[in-house]
């Protein structure tokens, strides 16, 4: 089979990695080159990332903020998202439908007009400015799109193989748990990626429900600001977006193939 590709296929396709790259690369040039009013002020170095480090509460904090945030709002989104998937995919129950298509509704809602009633929310039940309460907000903006990712993974695989492991002495959530979840891996790994960089790079929950005690990086960069006339520091600023964008540039790179084939298998069907 002929693979080959005409000259425009590899202009465009340059072009459209330019596209993308720049501002990173930009980014990563400003946060090391000298400027006026940045602690780079001669010559090339990482002064900026210095500043950064040293701000505020210090950039340990932020990063474990952003962290903690992150990986709670993975391990739920993943955990809801396959067994809500494989109820959808697998059981017939009445309102079925109806209920999977409320699920695909929340998308439809900005989810900026629900802070408020879920900062109301969070205060009643005590997880008003806590970490574990945003990432449950972040959570639930991520079902939507992880139960039918999910949903549509365990319907491509086929129904033969389930019954073969309950044939074989396996238990329901056994067949789940050995057979099912190792099917739809890529899928498992799509979800959690993007409910990782929905968590990792979230601005507006955080500014709604944390304070600069329990901030995330993000929320500190956009806070960075000099405390004469308040001049933002651009220096320091793009070091942050560099440190920022780093962890999600590695992660999605290490399962890029993961990825691809999760968004295969839980696209094409539904």
């Amino acid at each position: 089979m002929n693979t080959k590709h005409s000259p425009i296929y590899y202009v465009l396709t340059t072009l459209i990695i330019l596209t993308f790259l720049a501002p990173l690369l930009w980014a990563t040039m400003s946060s090391v080159a000298p400027a006026p009013g940045t602690a780079q002020t001669e010559g090339f170095g990482f002064a900026n990332y210095v500043s950064l480090a040293n701000y505020g509460l210090g950039l340990p904090l932020y990063l474990k903020n952003s962290l903690v945030i992150s990986v709670v709002c993975v391990i739920l989104t993943i955990l809801v998202s396959a067994t809500g998937g494989y109820a959808f995919a697998r059981y017939h129950f009445p309102g079925r439908n109806a209920l999977f298509v409320l699920t695909l509704s929340i998308m439809m809602v900005p989810y900026a007009a629900l802070l408020i009633p879920l900062l109301v929310w969070l205060k009643q039940i005590g997880l008003q400015d806590n970490l574990i309460g945003v990432a449950l907000v972040l959570t639930l903006f991520q079902l939507p799109f992880g139960v039918f990712m999910m949903r549509n993974a365990f319907e491509a695989i086929p129904k033969e193989l389930e019954e073969a492991a309950l044939i074989d002495g396996c238990s329901s959530f056994g067949a789940f748990w050995r057979v099912m979840l190792p099917s739809v891996r890529p899928s498992i790994v799509t979800v959690g990626l993007f409910a990782y960089l929905a968590a990792w790079n979230d601005f507006m929950v955080a500014l709604y429900l944390l304070s600069m005690q329990n901030a995330p990086l993000p929320l500190a960069l956009v806070n960075m600001r000099q405390q004469v006339m308040g001049v933002i520091d651009y220096g320091a600023t793009t070091a942050g977006v560099v440190v920022l964008t780093l962890p999600a540039i590695i992660l999605f790179l290490a399962l890029q193939k993961y990825y691809v084939k999760g968004f295969t298998a839980g696209a094409v069907k539904g």
